[in-house]
């Protein structure tokens, strides 16, 4: 038996490191002709992995920590692919998008508040603008199981389109109600059989642990009806609970949500349960069926982590298209405007609506290889990072090692001078255990309103 109470002092603010450094450390020291010049010098045998952001929704969910625009009038979907497809035309100029594209990812907001014929419009001239494909090409869409029919999911899989993940969070009709979205287990079901209908390759679900009104019984409930379903893979995430950052998370009483240590327990039974039934745990948050790709990739240690999730698809430079988005190349990270008014401004003047990003230096890529190589595999092999980077482990990060020595007393963590390696408890607290290789936690230490808590 664990100890919930005892680990609950781990919950503190922490990254999730879809990024290092993260988006706090962009800024515009990073300069337009910095990014451009980027982009035209990458390596031209790297392949491309595509992120376009569709942000439109109707309704506000209140858990969600999205960029998203609200709005229910047809012209302003219109006038975005319109946007779209202009910032692809000046992409073009800048990046060789004759380079072969191993993955494309729609995400949101809710793609699918686009009709059927704007899905085309869009998957078209994504197809014009990049030409090359692989044969293997990981081609994904986020979906909102309440906006999905017939014709669009013929849409996206005449697009090449071979994976979905359908947000759900939670069945319980209370936890619905507080958040905002009301989705009986009937629409999911219907989305899931039209998934498979059209051949989709793999299906994922977004569940959430750590919603108000949420239950230890309610949440094993949402687990069995999830599985019920039979998807290919699963995402079960911490709630981020940050609304100095999302004003609709106001609208959330912090009273109803339920303690660190309910949600701790919540994460080591979804483990369990997951486990029992055929799934296995891969990176953070994430479970998948023993025959996936993502579970083999762990196998191996060959499991990526980007802003798209985790992936097979490493080695690839992430070009971010669309309102807010982030690309990343092998040294950079670059975000786009968040405003629509200075989107539209920038490509009206002809140029990238890039806003801010940042230069890796020697350091931010060195901590780069170790936290992702955590946050992905559970384990670092250290010979094999001293190799590939060139450092001495023991010296480079002597005082990261000294921070972990709780964690080792705890029995989350077994150092060795040959691997560092979480246990499956300390997996669960995988963002702590990355922290103490991150140069700027320093900076950010003191500050109980940056990140969410990582339990």
């Amino acid at each position: 038996m664990l100890d919930f109470d005892k680990f609950t002092r781990y919950s503190k603010p922490g990254p999730r490191y879809t990024s290092y450094p993260t988006a706090l450390e962009f800024s515009n020291a990073f300069e337009y002709e910095h990014y451009v010049e980027a982009l035209r010098t990458q390596e031209p045998t790297r392949p491309l992995s595509l992120y376009f952001h569709l942000p439109f929704c109707r309704n506000a969910c209140y858990f969600c920590g999205c960029n998203v625009v609200f709005t229910s009038k047809e012209d302003k979907l219109e006038r975005y692919i319109d946007y779209l497809a202009r910032e692809m035309d000046i992409m073009a100029r800048h990046l060789d998008t004759s380079r072969e594209v191993i993955q494309l990812h729609f995400g949101g907001g809710t793609p699918t508040f686009f009709s059927a014929a704007q899905l085309a419009r869009i998957i078209a001239k994504i197809r014009a603008t990049f030409t090359r494909f692989a044969s293997d090409a990981e081609i994904s869409c986020e979906i909102d199981p309440r906006h999905i029919d017939e014709a669009q999911m013929r849409v996206l899989r005449d697009g090449g389109f071979n994976r979905v993940s359908f947000g759900v969070q939670d069945f319980d009709p209370k936890v619905q109600e507080a958040v905002h979205r009301i989705q009986p287990f009937d629409i999911t079901q219907k989305a899931m059989e039209l998934a498979r209908a059209y051949g989709m390759a793999s299906v994922n679900i977004d569940l959430i642990y750590g919603l108000p009104y949420q239950t230890f019984e309610g949440f094993k409930k949402t687990l069995e009806l999830a599985v019920a379903l039979d998807p290919d893979r699963f995402a079960v995430f911490n709630y981020a609970h940050v609304p100095w950052l999302k004003k609709t998370m106001r609208k959330i009483d912090e009273t109803t949500l339920p303690h660190p240590s309910l949600k701790l327990e919540t994460l080591k039974y979804t483990i369990d349960y997951m486990t029992a039934q055929g799934y296995k745990m891969v990176g953070m948050d994430h479970f998948a069926k023993p025959n996936d790709e993502l579970f083999l990739a762990i196998e191996k240690g060959q499991l990526h982590r980007n802003f798209q999730g985790y992936t097979t698809k490493g080695g690839a430079d992430l070009i971010g298209i669309g309102l807010t988005s982030i690309g990343e190349g092998r040294n950079y990270y670059a975000q786009n405007h968040k405003e629509m008014a200075l989107y539209e401004e920038a490509i009206d003047a002809g140029r990238l609506p890039y806003e801010r990003g940042i230069i890796l230096n020697v350091d931010d890529t060195i901590r780069q290889a170790v936290i992702m190589e955590l946050m992905s595999n559970f384990k670092l092999n250290i010979p094999r990072i001293e190799a590939q980077l060139g450092i001495d482990f023991g010296a480079y990060f002597a005082d990261a090692l000294a921070e972990l020595a709780p964690f080792v007393e705890d029995g989350l963590v077994t150092i060795t001078p040959t691997s560092i390696e979480a246990s499956p408890t300390g997996a669960m607290l995988i963002r702590n255990i990355a922290m103490p290789f991150d140069a700027y936690m320093i900076r950010h230490a003191q500050n109980q309103k940056t990140f969410s808590k990582t339990v």
